[in-house]
């Protein structure tokens, strides 16, 4: 039986690759600093040992991975995602969430900033839209029967990141703080005191006060731009995550089944 050394590639007596060769020097050693990885179980040990990598599947059917037309709903809503994020990010540096200044601020992004008028359309389409294609994606996930086991907790997450996405929508529906705004909000706030047991208490921490005011701004502000984005990334990533691994365990059982 004839033992490998570290020079070669896993492919008999063949003469290393150039790759190899600089994995040997120095410097190569400094960056490689794991072993290579040869068999399928060596590559697998990487990939666990991974912080990053370990979060996602060894292996999943490649008919998981292909693009489909409903399979869009989800990479356009996560497209939509980081379009609102690029767009907001420009629009907070010219926007002040004060009473005094909102409806100002706006009116000057949109005359005087630099593709102001632009950006601002780009943030307030991407929102609707998003709204649309996450509904159209849970719609699709429920008449596909998609939601059913083992993937009913990602269902539900699903569902907490439609929440989420509305939620995100209403927030920023007051910051241009016109009159539109302000009576959108003092509906929606209203109708929120209907809810049994925990109505009032959702109306006054979402107000901050009896009636829309500065509190109300900036309690929006802050959720619209800080609070509701970071819960929206880390729910998402904890989506996508269980996506992998519910196609993980259908190809095991799928192996299971075979043997």
């Amino acid at each position: 039986m004839k033992v490998m050394d570290h020079g070669t590639t896993g492919r008999g007596d063949a003469p290393p690759s150039a790759i190899e060769k600089a994995r040997q020097t120095t410097v190569g050693k400094s960056i490689f600093r794991g072993p290579r990885r040869v068999t399928p179980r060596d590559r697998a040990a990487g990939h666990w040992a991974s912080f990053l990598l370990h979060l996602y599947p060894v292996k999943m059917r490649r008919r998981e991975i292909h693009f489909r037309y409903s399979w869009y709903l989800g990479v356009i809503s996560t497209v939509l995602l980081g379009s609102l994020v690029a767009s907001g990010v420009y629009l907070m540096f010219f926007y002040v969430p004060s009473p005094a200044q909102a409806y100002t601020n706006i009116q000057t992004i949109q005359t005087e900033v630099a593709f102001g008028q632009y950006v601002r359309n780009v943030h307030r389409w991407s929102a609707h839209l998003m709204v649309l294609a996450v509904a159209a994606h849970m719609a699709r996930v429920f008449y596909r029967g998609a939601y059913k086991p083992p993937r009913e907790f990602n269902w539900v997450i699903g569902v907490v990141l439609l929440l989420l996405t509305l939620l995100m929508s209403f927030t920023g529906y007051l910051l241009p703080w016109d009159q539109l705004a302000y009576w959108a909000v003092t509906v929606g706030t209203e109708m929120a005191d209907y809810v049994p047991l925990i109505g009032e208490q959702v109306k006054e921490m979402l107000l901050g006060g009896p009636v829309v005011g500065e509190t109300t701004l900036l309690r929006f502000y802050v959720l619209h731009v800080a609070v509701l984005p970071l819960a929206l990334v880390g729910v998402l990533t904890i989506h996508l995550w269980r996506w992998r691994k519910d196609a993980m365990f259908d190809q095991q059982a799928e192996d299971i089944d075979e043997d």
